[in-house]
């Protein structure tokens, strides 16, 4: 059976099958209905924001995009692919698009390469907060949303004057930044007290903003509903695409066709059988991350924090501690795997004792993001009619609203 997307009626504007029902998709659906695009968005999944986007970290950082890609990591990787970083691991494989993406990957570990890499996700960072704010200010989301800034903590003097000079750079570019020795932060942040590790100094970044992702897809996808007109397809995987008569087609994997005059792919690592055709696809690689949400401890933050040594997350979100940790490059599988969530856990816990509520957890999770070589989302357009806006990583939160702006200029633009 053929679902002939329907015409828009305001403006007179083309229909648009956004590719994934994520934060990147919804957010990408808003930018381009509000445009006056008729949308129609198609999941595989049985609801909005089930992958990535469920619990993931709930950070928006918009002032900490560093790239993943530095020298310090390259000669690290070693040791990540022999399993000894309990926090990171990189799972070998003689995969040939694992081997190609592995290799970009080691070519944009030069310092050169991985300054240019963060300050174009500042940019975007950036981008997506005006978005963020100017969709706020026309929809008032309820999505647990608060700005209550970002400290990250440093144990060692070289990776805390490290940063601080990334920090006045990036402040040459629109970020805010502030560097504090440990008893302004403890000033600050009075939960640091309860820290058990001693910490020489950390970076405050007052505009970084937090939010629940999931229920961030879920109310915006209601707006888009009803003020917007933009239909919703959940359980419908589309497994190909083609053209004909100057429109694409998505072809779903129950045999349904589904006709729009664009089509705009954000469906992360599930756009990888889409995007061969077009040479991309080795450009996206796994990297499985896990969260809890828990109840708050004796000393839980009033900011968010960043354990920079243990790379992990305290977020505080709706009365709870949202905590985030783990990388692990090349795990395609989602499951959640418990020997590795207690490695998480426990170093949380070691971290911050009093913090959260660590064995009554009110959620578990486990997820992949899609990484790009160079940790920064690709969004164009790769062929008349579909555009792609893909592989944001473990920044597809704080980069969803500016990349979905980025998309919706990219599409009106291979339109003219």
């Amino acid at each position: 059976m053929m679902a002939e997307a329907k015409r828009n009626t305001i403006g007179a504007k083309a229909s648009v099958l956004v590719i994934g029902a994520g934060v990147v998709g919804v957010a990408t659906a808003y930018a381009l209905a509000r445009r006056g695009f008729c949308v129609t968005i198609a999941d595989q999944a049985s609801g909005v924001g089930q992958g990535a986007s469920f619990a993931n970290g709930a950070q928006l950082s918009y002032a900490y995009t560093d790239a993943l890609a530095t020298p310090k990591l390259l000669r690290h990787m070693p040791a990540l692919a022999l399993g000894m970083d309990p926090v990171f691991r990189l799972k070998p494989s003689v995969d040939p698009g694992y081997i190609s993406w592995l290799l970009r990957f080691v070519r944009n570990c030069t310092r050169a390469r991985a300054l240019e890499t963060t300050m174009a996700g500042l940019a975007l960072g950036l981008e997506s907060r005006l978005a963020l704010h100017d969709l706020l200010a026309q929809h008032p989301l309820d999505f647990g949303y608060e700005a209550p800034g970002k400290l990250h903590l440093y144990k060692d003097e070289a990776g805390f004057s490290a940063a601080a000079i990334l920090a006045e750079l990036k402040g040459t570019h629109g970020a805010v930044q502030h560097v504090l020795s440990r008893q302004d932060a403890l000033q600050l942040e009075p939960a640091l007290a309860a820290y058990a590790d001693d910490f020489v100094g950390a970076l405050y970044s007052p505009e970084d903003e937090l939010g629940d992702p999931h229920r961030f897809c879920r109310t915006l996808l209601d707006v888009l509903v009803h003020r917007y007109g933009v239909t919703l397809r959940t359980g419908v995987r589309v497994a190909d695409i083609g053209t004909s008569g100057g429109q694409v087609i998505g072809f779903a994997a129950n045999g349904e066709q589904i006709v729009a005059d664009h089509i705009l792919i954000c469906a992360g690592l599930g756009s990888a059988s889409l995007l061969r055709r077009f040479g991309l696809g080795s450009a996206l690689m796994p990297m499985k991350g896990y969260s809890i949400t828990a109840p708050p401890g004796a000393h839980p933050p009033k900011t968010s924090i960043t354990d920079v040594a243990r790379k992990l997350v305290f977020c505080p979100l709706q009365g709870a501690i949202r905590i985030a940790g783990l990388a692990e490059l090349g795990e395609h599988n989602p499951a959640l795997a418990a020997d590795r969530l207690a490695v998480m856990v426990d170093s949380a816990q070691a971290a911050f004792p009093e913090m959260a509520q660590y064995a009554a957890p009110s959620s578990i999770w486990a997820g992949i993001r899609p990484m790009t070589a160079n940790s920064l989302p690709i969004i164009q357009t790769v062929a008349p009619g579909i555009t792609v806006n893909i592989g944001h990583g473990m920044l597809g939160w704080t980069y969803a609203m500016g990349s979905a702006e980025r998309a919706a200029h990219c599409l009106l633009a291979a339109s003219r």
